[in-house]
């Protein structure tokens, strides 16, 4: 056989795929560690930032939209067990190795022209191996299981097919040990005797029973027919949108053996299959208890978190397996290994969510990584919201289960400077419209804190003073003094981040604080760190770009991701169009409040621009319509918004022919027409002015514009 060429991987290549990493024989180069990809923002260095707690709302099990199980999927056809039965099973020389965790060095091997042993002892440390199978076709196992053949070799034995004689032929599947001799293999098979029977999830393959025969033990688990995860990858890279269809079915699972304090330990392409419209995890036999000894969990190498050699196993280390199996299946070029070591991730994963979704259930401290099934699940699906949409070109909207909605939108309102659409963006507002974390409603305080009226801050603070003083209340406190910008908000902070280490709300305030203050570069690396620590989420993507903006930074890749997935965040549709993608606010949702404001900047847009002569004619006209169009504006605000594009009408009459028999702003396009038109909103609007000197201003105008006559 022909070992694989990938960099650090010990496998061979079969059929043109290696066995172990999934890639092709000839399989591209890795992105370089060193160079971000031009697509993508260059990553902000940011300080470590502590992980989040769970949803104060919920585990978020459940999003609109969203494709929620494997059966949104085209199915993938059952294995004929007969047909998967292996003609002649063996072990290739090149993977056997030493059973025993301190040696691991290669036995079997040939030597002088002698095929290797399949049995016998180590050279390196004496202890056994035996890689031939116990069982043969026709043998009975626990007078019930007549065993049809082998399937497969795994880390702990071979896998046999039997029929269940006495459920009417029932296809099951029997799993030896490796090494019979091995106390620690035979402790790991009556633990899986003791608990692994009670396991009953859709998504985890089902034991039935622990058998044994000739003096050997079998687990005994249903037939699963369909194609592993590492045969699908085998054909190339999945699809991210795929891949993160299948990591929330793998989350659920994990999330069920979590919750009965196991944990899986060796998750790979290999061990999970697709049949149906199913996903399963087979291959139990390193499933064990949470907080095992350490060095006891049976790993793959290139997937298990690094510091499984000292430290018990946890359910961060656990979901560290899940990051690096959707790294394999999803990047192109990526090996798990490269010279006998885990490879790092590459700098670009292909979506920057999902980058930051990998490299946070990676991170080298456990402390830092997701810290359950469900809160890694809620930031997956949310990275699988932006993903489908992107792939789909329509929202995928859902409610955060950590922050409520945008409060509200900025940078809405004109420029004063008739040459700009919009004004610089204020970032005191900015602060003060983003979304608010929400409450955990176990706090004492939950309810009181709800009921709190007002929208003046420091009334607000003061209510806060007779409520009992508990984290959510602190947290408010220091909510408001942060969105004024307060330098007491700081203390507040530190004193918070004491009390409550690992809470992501003290580095979201410390960053609105930053915001409000003008300390714009301190706001983006702080937003920047919520982002990685929360990818799945909108709210900090919508921060960052906000942030980005008033640094004087490009902004409008956030902004893009946001307003593709959620119309809700029209900050980000106005961020679009202060970047110069003005067109975007005509998919402002018509029953927005910001549905006007949108329209109204379509409008002028088309008058303030540099060169109005270049205009077509029809986009003129458009724009004037919009404005008319307008029925919540006052009258006199939508008179002087028609003024100012049939002042750039007449601007565009300047270097152009008027247009035969077009009708703009209800007036005939020509410059007479348009003179009379504007002459006359002018007078209204001096009917109406406000003061003798904003009367005597409109008049002036009105002379200034109105047709040249002999009268």
């Amino acid at each position: 056989m022909t070992r694989c060429a990938q960099p650090g991987c010990t496998g061979t290549i079969e059929e043109g795929y290696c066995d172990l990493c999934g890639l092709a024989a000839s399989a591209p180069p890795l992105p370089s560690p060193s160079q971000p990809p031009a697509s993508q923002p260059v990553p902000v260095e940011t300080r470590p930032v502590s992980r989040p707690p769970s949803s104060p709302s919920g585990s978020g099990r459940s999003r609109a939209g969203v494709p929620a199980t494997v059966a949104d999927l085209p199915s993938v056809p059952e294995r004929d067990p007969a047909g998967a039965v292996l003609p002649d099973p063996e072990v290739p020389e090149s993977k056997r190795f030493c059973a025993n965790p301190d040696c691991g060095q290669p036995v079997g091997r040939s030597r002088d022209g002698r095929p290797g042993l399949t049995e016998g002892f180590c050279p390196h440390c004496r202890t056994r191996f035996s890689f031939s199978p116990k069982l043969k076709k026709g043998d009975l196992v626990a007078g019930q299981y007549r065993v049809l053949g082998c399937l497969a070799h795994g880390g702990l034995g071979w896998v046999y097919l039997a029929a269940d004689e006495n459920l009417d032929g029932r296809w099951v599947v029997l799993k030896g040990l490796l090494n019979t001799m091995d106390a620690e293999a035979l402790a790991a098979a009556e633990a899986e005797r003791k608990f692994l029977t009670a396991v009953d999830h859709p998504n985890i393959v089902k034991i039935f029973n622990f058998g044994r025969s000739a003096g050997l033990g079998y687990i005994v688990m249903e037939y699963v027919g369909g194609q592993s995860l590492h045969d699908l990858r085998r054909q190339g890279p999945l699809p991210l949108r795929e891949t993160l269809v299948y990591g929330r079915e793998i989350l659920q699972a994990f999330a069920y053996l979590h919750e009965h304090g196991l944990v899986y330990c060796d998750l790979k392409p290999a061990n999970v299959i697709r049949v149906g419209r199913r996903l399963k995890l087979i291959d139990m036999g390193a499933v064990q208890p949470i907080g095992s000894p350490a060095g006891s969990s049976w790993v793959t190498p290139g997937y298990h978190a690094p510091e499984l050699g000292n430290r018990p196993s946890s359910v961060a280390s656990d979901l560290y397996t899940v990051a690096r199996t959707l790294a394999v299946l999803a990047i192109p070029g990526f090996s798990p290994l490269r010279g006998g070591a885990a490879a790092p991730l590459p700098v670009d994963c292909g979506h920057p969510s999902f980058t930051r979704l990998l490299r946070k259930a990676t991170a080298p401290d456990p402390a830092d990584r997701f810290q359950s099934a469900w809160e890694m699940e809620e930031q997956l699906v949310g990275v699988l919201r932006e993903v489908s949409a992107l792939e789909e070109g329509v929202p995928y909207p859902a409610s955060s289960g950590l922050f409520g909605p945008e409060r509200t939108a900025v940078g809405t309102a004109l420029s004063e400077d008739g040459r700009e659409v919009f004004g610089p963006l204020d970032p005191v507002a900015a602060a003060a419209a983003l979304p608010v974390p929400l409450v955990d409603p176990s706090d004492a305080a939950a309810g009181a804190l709800a009921g709190l009226a007002g929208r003046d801050g420091r009334k607000l603070i003061e209510q806060l003073a007779a409520l009992p003083q508990t984290p959510e209340t602190k947290l408010t406190r220091a909510r408001l003094l942060a969105e004024e910008g307060a330098a007491e908000a700081s203390g507040e902070l530190d004193a918070l981040e004491a009390e409550l280490p690992g809470d992501w709300r003290v580095t979201w305030y410390r960053a609105v604080q930053a915001l409000a203050a003008r300390r714009h570069d301190d706001a983006v690396s702080l937003f920047d760190a919520c982002v990685s620590e929360l990818p799945g989420e909108l709210a900090p993507k919508l921060a960052l770009a906000l942030a980005l903006e008033c640094a004087g930074k490009p902004a409008a890749f956030w902004h893009d991701l946001v307003w593709r997935t959620d119309r809700a965040y029209v900050s980000a549709a106005f961020g679009l169009a202060r970047a110069g993608r003005v067109t975007v606010l005509d998919a402002v949702p018509a029953t927005s409040v910001y549905r006007v404001a949108a329209q109204v900047a379509l409008a002028v847009s088309v008058v303030r621009r540099p060169d109005v002569s270049g205009l077509r004619p029809q986009e003129l006209v458009e724009a004037a319509e919009r404005v008319s169009a307008q029925t919540n504006i006052d009258a006199r605000r939508r008179d002087e918004l028609v003024a100012e594009v049939l002042r750039g009408a007449l601007a565009w009459l300047e270097s152009n022919p008027p247009p035969k028999g077009v009708q703009l702003g209800g007036a005939p396009f020509t410059e007479a027409g348009l003179r009379r038109r504007l002459e006359g909103i002018y007078r209204r609007l001096a009917a109406a002015a406000g003061s003798r000197q904003e009367r005597h201003a409109f008049i002036d105008q009105a002379n200034a514009v109105r047709p040249r006559t002999w009268l």
